[in-house]
């Protein structure tokens, strides 16, 4: 069993000074957590992978594609892979557990 506690892996994650920490990493799938602070733009680009996000913590909007939506807590946003997305109007610190499949590479 592989098992993890959020503290922990945002301790790790904040220590090395990334917005990324890929904690765990499967032969179909990895996982990560990924941190934007209030207000923080949001770099990444498109992946290879099909992506799921499950936010955390924080408020933001996300735009996948062409569509829109508000996300806080508790919000899982599917994005498949290849497909333009972002995080923006980022109110309040925004922490997302990220599952790729197959792997990130």
């Amino acid at each position: 069993m592989k098992a993890f506690r959020l503290d922990e892996l945002e301790a790790e994650r904040a220590a090395n000074k990334g917005a990324y920490l890929q904690f765990l990493r499967e032969r179909n799938m990895s996982v990560g957590l990924y941190a934007l602070d209030a207000g923080e733009l949001d770099p990444q680009q498109p992946h290879r992978q099909d992506e799921v996000y499950f936010v955390v913590s924080g408020r933001a909007s996300i735009t996948v594609g062409a569509e829109t939506t508000q996300v806080a807590r508790g919000s899982v946003v599917y994005v498949p892979a290849g497909v333009e997305h972002k995080f923006h109007h980022i109110s309040e610190d925004l922490r997302v557990m990220v599952v790729f499949s197959p792997p990130e590479a």
